[in-house]
C-alpha cells in the first residue's frame, strides 16, 4: 500500500491480503474483501473521515447506492442516510489522480436529482468539495454540515 498517494484524510488502519497478485482491503460495511482500485482507496478513508470525524453511524453510509437514470442502472459512490432511510448526502469519490471539474459535479447533481439528498460532496481524496442544495440549485459550503 505504499506506492498509493497520500490523501488529505486522517490516516486509517486497513486490514487487506493478496490474491494472485492483486491487493485487497476489507470493507467492512460491506463486509467483504475488494480490490484495492485507486477510487477504492479514496472511498475507504472517505467512509473512515465520516464514521470518526463525523460521527456518522455506519449503518447510515451506504455504498454503491442503486440509481436509475432514464433506465439505466447507475450506482452513487456513498449516500448518508437519516434514521429515516431518507438521503441527506451524496458523495462522488474520484481517484487521486483525476481532478474534481465540472464533469464530476454533473454526474453527481446528475445522480443527485434522482436521490434527493441535501448535500453533495465531491472529493478524490486530495480536494473536496461540499455542496448544498435548495430546490435545483447548488451553493459551496465551507463547512461540514451537522448529519447527526
Amino acid at each position: 500500500m505504499n506506492s498509493l498517494p497520500k490523501l488529505n484524510f486522517p490516516s486509517i488502519r486497513m486490514r487487506a491480503k493478496r490474491v494472485e497478485g492483486e491487493l485487497y482491503v476489507w470493507d467492512s460495511l460491506r463486509r467483504r474483501y475488494l480490490l484495492l482500485t485507486p477510487e477504492e482507496w479514496v472511498r475507504q478513508h472517505l467512509v473512515a473521515y465520516l464514521i470518526n470525524e463525523h460521527n456518522i453511524p455506519s449503518v447510515n453510509i451506504v455504498q454503491e447506492y442503486p440509481v436509475d437514470i432514464n433506465g439505466m442502472a447507475q450506482r452513487a459512490d456513498v449516500v448518508v442516510v437519516g434514521v429515516d432511510a431518507k438521503p441527506l448526502m451524496l458523495v462522488e469519490c474520484k481517484a487521486a489522480d483525476v481532478n474534481i471539474d465540472a464533469k464530476v459535479f454533473e454526474q453527481a447533481s446528475r445522480y443527485n436529482a434522482v436521490v434527493g439528498a441535501r448535500y453533495v460532496l465531491l472529493t478524490n481524496g486530495k480536494s473536496h468539495y461540499l455542496f448544498g442544495r435548495e430546490g435545483s440549485d447548488y451553493h459551496q459550503l465551507t463547512d461540514f454540515p451537522q448529519l447527526f
